[in-house]
């Protein structure tokens, strides 16, 4: 099937996503869409499951301090390469993450993963960060967190 190159730079524009891979879901997806973000997003999480297990020493520390000043958080994420690490993709991501500490108060890298992520509810945190590893193709791992709250420690 032939595909129409508005659909596949259209597809590429929502996702990120390679044009390579944009064509063959949509290819596979008899040029529906919808079904095709549904295969690109099981395509990222078989990307990031094969990754998962790659070393990470490279990264960033972001912060995010709330309107106010009375609660900040600060993150570490790690990725393989500097290259990636200072990616738009990247640091957007760390940013994200952070906010959603401050936000949402999570205990541990386990229960932030399984939350709902504050800027769209219909996914989790753990798929927010399996989509830019899908996009970036490097393993990503949140390393650690801390959450400050203006007299919090009485």
């Amino acid at each position: 099937m032939k595909i129409d190159l508005q659909k596949i730079k259209d597809l590429r524009e929502k996702t990120g996503v390679s044009i390579g891979e944009c064509r063959v879901a949509l290819e596979k997806a008899g040029g529906d869409e919808k079904k095709a973000l549904d295969i690109l997003k099981e395509r990222g999480v078989e990307i990031a499951e094969k990754k998962s297990e790659r070393p990470v020493g490279a990264g960033l520390v972001d912060t995010y301090i709330h309107t106010g000043g009375k609660v900040g958080a600060m993150l570490e994420l790690a990725c393989e390469t500097d290259f990636v690490a200072r990616t738009d993709d990247f640091k957007n991501l760390a940013h994200e993450l952070a906010m959603q500490v401050a936000s949402m108060d999570p205990q541990d890298i386990s229960e932030l993963e399984k939350q709902d992520y504050i800027r769209d509810s219909s996914q989790k945190v753990k798929d927010l960060v399996t989509n830019v590893i899908a996009k970036i193709g490097e393993n990503i791992k949140i390393v650690r967190f801390v959450r400050f709250e203006l007299g919090g420690n009485e």
